[in-house]
Parts: structure tokens; C-alpha cells; sequence
């Protein structure tokens, strides 16, 4: 698992080099303009050698990396998420097997009672992840966030911070309490909404939890 994981880190950057290079191309004249003749074209100077030669070392290593994510890219489905488009894919390769709308974190701050200098940030994280659990009808056992946001109490009963049916049918937990899980507020899907878990209709999720295995990477941006 530790070498999938620094596999697919390193996958995550060379994903962000995905932008093709430009290819330099003379700038246009207009028709009316004296054109000189070849002869008297002058010479690239040591400069423009020198960019010319610095581009096409970029392009190389453009094609060189491509190749290589092109190779750890895994053959089983992986989980895609973007956060500026709140949109989760089911990819496999190049392909995309399911392009579902998602809620993601909102990025609003909440000040932790008591302490001037400590919050908590709701933002989704991102990064390269795995799916480290699977369950059915998940119960949302509410964080002391929850509660002070909405002007409650903390509880001290750990069984008063269970609710039951908000996450929907299914969850995919991928570390440090985020889940991918299901909603009440569908309307609200395509927005920047959640505490930093990830949202979906009811038939996506459903979708997704089929697929997805323990170990299936996660992918998000």
C-alpha cells in the first residue's frame, strides 16, 4: 500500500503537467507588409537559440512524463474529484465511466470556543487518497463542530452525538473523518456547500460504493 501510495502521489503531480506546451509558430503579417527576401532574413541571435533550444527540452520532457502517466495509470476504476466544478468521476484509464455532480467544502471557518488562535476550516482535501472503508447506512456521529455551529451544547453522551439516516444508503470513508456519502440536500448538489465530505445523489453513490473497492485510489483537485 505504501508503494501505491507514492505511486499515485507522484501520479497526482505529473497529472497537474497535463497542459500541452506551445509550439512556437511565426507570428502572422499581413499581406500588405514587404516581405524581405530569404537572404537577408537575419540569423537567430544567442538568445533565441537559446529559448528555441530550452522549448524543445520542454517539449521532450513534456512527451517523456506523459508516457510515464501514461503507464501508472492503474488498469482497475479510480475515483476523480473536482472541487472548482464539484463534479466526481468514475474514471478507468482515459475513460469515464460515471461524471456525477457533487457538494464539496464549503471553505467557511468556525473559531473553536475558548482558544483565540485555533478554527476549523471546512474545506474538502486535496490530494491522492484510498478508500479505507465501506459501509451501508452509516450513522453520522455528530463532531463537537456540528453542535456549536448550530448554537447547541456539546453533548457528553457519546450516543447523543449518533443521527441516523443523513448520509444516505452508502459511504466511502478516505481518511481523518471524510467520507463520500449521500444527501437530504440534493438541491444544493454542483455547490461548494459541506463540511469537507463529498456529496452525491442517492444513484450515483450507489454507482460509486458498487465499484468502489478497499484500496480504489481517490483523486482530488
Amino acid at each position: 500500500m505504501a508503494f501505491r501510495f507514492a505511486v499515485w502521489s507522484s501520479l497526482f503531480l505529473v497529472g497537474l503537467l497535463t497542459a500541452k506546451l506551445p509550439t512556437l509558430s511565426p507570428s502572422p503579417r499581413s499581406d500588405s507588409a514587404p516581405q524581405p527576401p530569404p537572404s537577408s532574413v537575419p540569423p537567430a541571435t544567442g538568445s533565441q537559440a537559446g529559448s528555441l533550444s530550452s522549448l524543445s527540452a520542454l517539449q521532450a520532457r513534456y512527451k517523456a512524463l506523459s508516457k510515464q502517466l501514461s503507464r501508472l495509470k492503474p488498469q482497475e476504476p479510480y475515483i476523480l474529484v473536482d472541487t472548482a466544478r464539484n463534479h466526481l468521476y468514475l474514471k478507468q484509464r482515459d475513460d469515464i465511466l460515471l461524471d456525477a455532480l457533487a457538494s464539496t467544502g464549503s471553505g467557511t471557518i468556525l473559531p473553536k470556543p475558548g482558544e483565540a488562535t485555533d478554527q476549523w476550516v471546512f474545506d474538502t482535501p486535496r490530494g491522492a487518497f484510498f478508500v479505507q472503508s465501506k459501509l451501508l447506512n452509516p450513522a453520522w456521529v455528530k463532531p463537537d463542530w456540528a453542535f456549536i455551529e448550530e448554537g447547541q451544547e456539546v453533548p457528553r453522551n457519546q450516543a447523543d452525538r449518533v443521527e441516523q439516516g443523513v448520509l444516505g444508503a452508502y459511504a466511502l470513508g478516505f481518511g481523518k473523518g471524510y467520507f463520500i456519502h449521500g444527501t437530504l440536500y440534493t438541491r444544493l448538489l454542483g455547490k461548494n456547500v459541506t463540511h469537507g465530505c463529498i456529496r452525491l445523489n442517492d444513484d450515483d453513490l450507489k454507482s460509486i460504493y458498487r465499484v468502489a473497492r478497499i484500496g480504489t485510489p481517490i483523486i482530488i483537485f
